[in-house]
């Protein structure tokens, strides 16, 4: 235990001492696209520029170099606008998948084999989607005789054990 500990506690110390992700320019812009994108006067903003389009659609006679302008400057901030919320989302499901890991494993009760469900195969995840269906139909049936569906019932992790076995 003291290893493990030791090798975690040095690894918190690098990225203290060498936050490259924080600071890196292209999550500074994606995070700042993000919020701005999201934002009401972000929208506003876009629906300025296609009434301003279609303002001087008379000017230029609703030419096919008009209709082009809009149509190459709305595909280019979609492409781009992918990567930025792409990588805004990657990043905010990690934070999120971090703090549930963390939710499970500071709840007593909570079983800690549930920390990597994302490094499980379609098939185990399939395998545990069903085992979590039986206790929801138990809960109901719970409900129904005694009026109650609360508690934390035993999952019988044998289900963690065979995928262990199964992915090998």
């Amino acid at each position: 235990m003291d290893g493990a500990h030791n090798v975690l506690q040095g690894e918190a110390r690098e990225m203290t001492r060498y936050p490259m992700y924080p600071k890196s320019p292209f999550l500074r812009l994606a995070r700042w696209t993000a919020r701005a994108a999201g934002h009401p006067m972000g929208f506003t903003l876009a629906v300025l520029v296609i009434l301003g389009w279609a303002a001087t659609g008379p000017l230029f006679g609703f030419s096919d170099t008009w209709q082009l302008v809009i149509n190459t400057g709305t595909t280019i901030v979609t492409f781009l606008m992918v990567f930025l919320i792409q990588n805004t989302q990657n990043h905010d499901g990690a934070v999120v998948q971090l703090k549930l890991d963390e939710l499970i494993r500071a709840e007593r009760h909570a079983h800690n084999a549930l920390l990597d469900l994302d490094e499980l195969t379609d098939r185990e995840l399939e395998r545990l989607r069903i085992h979590y269906l039986e206790l929801a139909r138990r809960a109901r049936e719970e409900l129904r005789q005694r009026g109650r569906d609360t508690g934390s019932p035993e999952l019988g992790m044998e289900w963690a054990m065979d995928m262990g076995e199964s992915s090998h």
